[in-house]
């Protein structure tokens, strides 16, 4: 088991531009954050190498995990996620504003295909996969996992490619994928899916539901 993956992970600076770019946001801030000292490094992963489902976002946001220092943490893509782990049973309650708020995980990690917040919320290809072998790390420490939920296409195809799956098949929300340990894709709950109504909470909260309830079935 990697113990100092994270301490890894958060001193990394493999990728000039995003090392630049978090560095500048928390210098600046956000004006309704101007109180906060802000995290500004690479955001590490949260959970048990014990957990049976593994969740993959895509990144840190600006003013979330790179200000709060923990992953989806203090915005509004967390604050969908933690609410939706909560009522599942992967998480003991579903505040997500700050680090030190006592969340606790349940049969559950979380980790990111990039672990810097990116201009735009858009990591290029090369620094995926500069990231790339922290997650392959963890999925090589994840002995028990019985279920991988990929939040939205970019997470979804990194995890396959990671995998070594090709061709890779059709993104689609809530579809399962058989694979070992299963697959399965969610539209990730970004501003852009939630305002619109692409995404809406009972759809969201159906993927965890039925996640909770295939890896009960499994038994211990």
């Amino acid at each position: 088991m990697p113990a100092d993956l994270n301490t890894r992970i958060v001193a990394c600076r493999r990728c000039p531009r995003l090392v630049e770019w978090r560095e500048q946001v928390a210098r600046e801030k956000k004006r309704e954050f101007r109180d906060w000292e802000y995290w500004g490094r690479p955001v590490p992963s949260l959970g048990d190498f014990n957990a049976r489902v593994l969740i993959i976002g895509l990144a840190p946001a600006a003013h979330g995990g790179n200000r709060t220092g923990r992953i989806f943490t203090g915005d509004s893509s967390g604050r969908w996620l933690f609410r939706a782990l909560h009522k599942a049973g992967f998480a003991n309650q579903p505040t997500w504003e700050r680090r030190d708020d006592g969340l606790r995980l349940n049969d559950c990690y979380i980790t990111a295909a990039a672990h810097c917040a990116p201009p735009g919320n858009k990591p290029l290809p090369s620094e995926i996969a500069n990231c790339n072998p922290f997650l392959r790390e963890e999925l090589a420490a994840l002995k028990n996992l019985k279920v991988v939920i990929a939040l939205g296409r970019i997470a979804f195809e990194v995890y396959l490619k990671t995998c070594g799956v090709a061709p890779l098949p059709e993104f689609g929300h809530n579809r399962r994928y058989d694979l070992k340990p299963m697959l399965v894709a969610s539209y990730h709950p970004s501003r852009q899916n939630t305002n619109t109504g692409k995404l809406t909470e009972p759809m969201f909260d159906a993927v965890f539901r039925d996640c909770s309830g295939y890896v009960s079935s499994l038994g211990d």
